[in-house]
């Protein structure tokens, strides 16, 4: 039996630290998207550099698109785009399961 190689492709995406929460916050924002800052501030335990890189990985993967305005000041924010739409719709079963099933803090459930 062979695995089926999308899906090996989706979990070589979704289980690298932070891609899943990135993808999920971006999905929660207005539009699908968010400053730098923004990510940063919301997701407390990532560190800016990881952050950068993880947005510039989740744009090789076609996920997400860095936009720049230019002005004074620059202005710069990150957007999933249609695949990365699609990604996040196809992850809410997922995110209901995780409620339904995972213990979150000491017995009680969420």
């Amino acid at each position: 039996m062979e695995v089926c190689p999308y899906l090996q492709y989706a979990f070589e995406v979704l289980g690298k630290k932070w891609n899943g929460l990135i993808l999920h916050y971006l999905s929660l924002c207005p539009n699908g998207t968010a400053h730098f800052s923004e990510i940063k501030r919301d997701l407390t335990e990532i560190t800016a550099r990881s952050l950068s890189l993880k947005l510039g990985e989740l744009m090789e993967y076609g996920l997400i698109e860095k936009n720049v305005v230019d002005g004074s000041p620059v202005i710069i924010t990150y957007e999933l785009t249609e695949k990365g739409q699609s990604l996040t719709e196809a992850l809410k079963p997922v995110q209901k399961w995780a409620q339904q099933h995972h213990i979150l803090n000491e017995g009680e459930k969420k």
